[in-house]
């Protein structure tokens, strides 16, 4: 039983960084990189549908992104749907792709995406310790309830503790190279 309490703790710790991951690669460092789209919708005849499901994102240079809509029809409204996010781009619309030029960040901006970073990386520990406060109190109510000895529930929270502190310093990684990507010019 302890197995499972460690083994449920360990998967909502990798999902925790698996969130973070993800919120990290939506946060825009003045490299282009598709992904900034993923949260721009379209509506595509009535439908609400994602950019990246009616285009193909390239990115032929660092400081440009490329999109080439499966259907031409739809060039404006990507047009307008970019404007309208607060990436703050400008795309330009030849006829054929959507240009979308990457400005570098200015200083004061860079400060503020490694702000934003801080605070993904402080909501993922603070995952990772719920996931541990949980094991810990499952761990004390089997103990309590004589399922499991005393020596079982401290080693088990022992080994929870082990894992936080692993996910918490890969948590700490994740941060450091973010923000070395970010305010690198």
């Amino acid at each position: 039983m302890p197995d499972v309490i460690i083994r449920t703790a360990d998967e909502r710790m990798k999902k925790a960084i698996a969130a973070l991951s993800h919120e990290f690669s939506s946060v825009r460092t003045g490299r282009a990189a598709g992904a900034i789209f993923e949260k721009i919708t379209i509506d595509y005849y009535g439908a609400p549908t994602p950019l990246l499901q009616l285009a193909g994102v390239s990115t032929p240079e660092p400081q440009l992104l490329v999109i080439s809509p499966y259907d031409k029809s739809i060039m404006g409204a990507i047009e307008k749907a970019i404007l309208a996010s607060d990436l703050g781009l400008n795309p330009s619309n030849d006829g054929a792709v959507i240009r979308v030029p990457f400005p570098a960040p200015t200083e004061e901006r860079r400060r503020e995406l490694v702000k934003l970073c801080h605070n993904y990386a402080e909501q993922a520990r603070v995952a990772v310790r719920n996931a541990r406060r949980d094991a810990n109190d499952s761990f004390k109510k089997q103990e309590k309830d004589g399922d499991i000895g005393q020596d079982d529930a401290r080693r088990g929270e022992a080994e929870v503790q082990k894992k936080t502190d692993s996910y918490i310093k890969d948590i700490d990684d994740l941060l450091k190279r973010k923000e070395q990507e970010i305010m690198e010019v």
